[in-house]
């Protein structure tokens, strides 16, 4: 492969100047245009062919969502955002994954340098120069009966673990889940703080299931669903409480699926079902196996409908996979999975 051609989309001169002269000196990284906004973005596209764009959300013109829809309906191709920090940065970096940006970086701030940045820019580059391009379908069928959350413990537990591509993934997953599900739900999705909260609210909206970003005291619910909050590991403790700390780093990564799902299989065992979506590297993998080790079952993505099929092959390759399926058939995978486990908990109603 030759070097990878990059597109840069920024309304600030001193972003473009930046990444142009950062990416510039990289040996596998070619600068082959900048655009001060998604209209001329548009029109550089089509005789510049990049392999990768780099895209700011807010812009003149044109801003970045609506160059990032056109892009994915007229000539999809990976597209990393750049990010602010703001709880509206946030939201709208949330949705982009969800239409279709591979993944994002936050632009400097106070506890950021510029060169940190750029070196999480290039890196996240490289990776989406390798990924599938999956345009995500939005939220389209209707939102049936609004269910809440039962006070009850749950008998069964799912923990589903993400990556890169993962909220366009959490997307097709999370919405399709029935309000009747007899399981409490955790996702883990690598994600810094502020965006795994917008996520949350961003799936709550689409969902039957209440979703929710945890905090330490809350407690497993049958119905409800709990998103691992950016920066924390999520353990459980005895009675089903959540318990949140920051540990060092795991596989790189904090929030990370392998500490949660040796959690839930030490506390569930054979009722805990681990889902892995897609996401570069292996975390998750040790979990799996630990939940495979307790009698409980692991669903995989495929390869062909991951953005980044790491986390998913680690899986498969270790033989630890009970179903391998296409996202839009992991839901449904979900509930029939959860018939063949039995339960580990009475349900019995949880003390407010």
């Amino acid at each position: 492969m030759g070097k990878i051609r990059v597109l840069v989309v920024d309304d600030s001169a001193f972003m473009r100047y930046t990444i142009n002269h950062y990416l510039s000196a990289l040996p596998d990284i070619e600068v082959v245009g900048l655009a001060q906004d998604g209209l001329e973005a548009l029109s550089l596209i089509d005789s510049l062919r990049p392999d990768v764009v780099t895209l700011d959300v807010e812009m003149p013109r044109m801003d970045g969502l609506t160059a990032l829809r056109q892009i994915m309906k007229e000539k999809p191709l990976p597209v990393v955002m750049l990010s602010s920090l703001t709880k509206e940065g946030a939201a709208v970096t949330v949705e982009a994954l969800t239409i279709g940006a591979v993944d994002f970086v936050t632009k400097p701030s106070q506890s950021t340098s510029i060169h940190q940045v750029m070196g999480e820019l290039a890196q996240k580059i490289q990776q989406a120069a390798r990924a599938k391009v999956k345009v995500m379908p939005a939220a389209v069928w209707a939102r049936r009966t609004r269910a809440s959350a039962s006070a009850a413990r749950p008998s069964k537990l799912v923990v589903i673990g993400s990556s890169t591509g993962g909220p366009g993934a959490l997307h097709q997953v999370i919405p399709r889940l029935p309000a009747d599900l007899e399981a409490g739900v955790i996702v883990v999705q690598h994600m810094p703080p502020n965006f795994t909260r917008s996520l949350a609210e961003r799936l709550d909206m689409e969902s039957t299931l209440p979703v929710k970003e945890a905090e330490a005291g809350d407690r497993l619910l049958t119905g409800q669903v709990f998103i691992a909050p950016g920066g924390f590991h999520l353990t459980l403790s005895q009675d089903g409480g959540i318990q949140l700390n920051k540990g060092p780093a795991v596989n790189g990564v904090r929030p990370a699926v392998d500490v949660t799902l040796l959690s839930a299989a030490a506390l569930y065992g054979a009722a805990t079902l681990a889902v892995i979506l897609t996401g570069m590297g292996h975390d998750g993998r040790d979990g799996a196996r630990a939940v495979k080790k307790a009698g409980g079952k692991v669903i995989a993505q495929d390869e062909a409908t991951c953005v980044v099929y790491g986390m998913p092959r680690s899986v498969v390759e270790a033989g630890l996979a009970d179903r391998i399926l296409p996202i839009e058939e992991i839901a449904d995978g979900i509930c029939d999975l959860l018939q063949t486990i039995g339960q580990r908990f009475a349900a019995v109603r949880v003390r407010p």
